[in-house]
């Protein structure tokens, strides 16, 4: 079996300003241990406006920088946008594409996630793609089929060694925020038809999100499909994101 290295990514969405963000990375780093980072990648993803800041906060720890999501274009006349460059100014390493939230929200299709997705692939940046199924799909025993053209689509046109260097987060919609999650064994058997769908995701990372947080992360990361989390709202309490480092630290131990 591929031996993958656990990431946990915390998702911070529309919370913390500029002086939260600062007390929380401080609270954050208090919690980890540093000797985690040597076997964790530990992502932090705040707003936009926050960038800057983390990015100091963080300087010279093993916590590294992420972004909510990126332009497809790197320059030009696209108002409101947050370009690859742009990004990579603070030091960003990963960008989260495709968040059901911005799919929803904003519009978001699979060809504008596989555009951005190989956008931040040209920069150098680490794509964290989100992909998942509606509460009224799932029901209909649909996750399959709309999981994997998200996929798909999203990865037309990426060549194998660059599909390796992507992310996959599988975040069931109808758990997201809910304080409801899929079963250990339903997400992973999601994953593992994730992995067999485009040359090279084999040997990618694939995470989980969906309100995973301490109570249910130990059986979700006990998957030897599951390679860590997308986290969103226990990425805003220290002492709970700590715990989901170190449980995922404890899962990688045992495989």
């Amino acid at each position: 079996m591929t031996r993958r290295r656990p990431l946990i990514a915390g998702n911070w969405k529309m919370h913390q300003t500029v002086a939260s963000s600062g007390t929380l990375v401080v609270e954050i780093l208090a919690a980890i241990p540093p000797q985690a980072y040597d076997e964790v990648d530990v992502v932090l993803c705040p707003p936009f406006t926050a960038l800057a800041g983390v990015a100091l906060a963080i300087e010279g720890t093993g916590l590294q920088l992420g972004a909510q999501n990126v332009s497809a274009f790197d320059w030009g006349p696209y108002t409101g946008q947050i370009s690859a460059p742009m990004l990579l100014e603070f030091g960003t390493r990963y960008v989260i594409i495709g968040h059901s939230e911005v799919r929803t929200q904003c519009g978001e299709t699979d060809a504008g996630c596989s555009a951005k997705l190989r956008a931040a692939l040209q920069s150098g940046m680490t794509p964290i793609l989100a992909v998942g199924e509606t509460l009224a799909e799932h029901e209909g025993g649909l996750t399959r089929q709309i999981v994997g053209a998200q996929v798909r689509q999203a990865f037309e046109g990426v060549s194998a060694v660059d599909a390796e260097r992507c992310v996959i987060a599988y975040e069931p919609i109808w758990a997201i925020g809910s304080g409801r999650s899929d079963t250990p064994e339903d997400a992973a058997a999601v994953i593992a038809e994730i992995r067999t769908l485009v040359p090279g995701l084999d040997r990618a990372r694939c995470l989980y999100g969906g309100s995973m947080k301490p109570a249910n992360a130990e059986a979700l990361l006990a998957q030897p499909e599951i390679d860590g989390g997308l986290i969103g709202g226990a990425s805003l309490d220290a002492a709970a994101f700590a715990l989901l480092v170190n449980l995922a630290r404890k899962a990688i131990a045992t495989r």
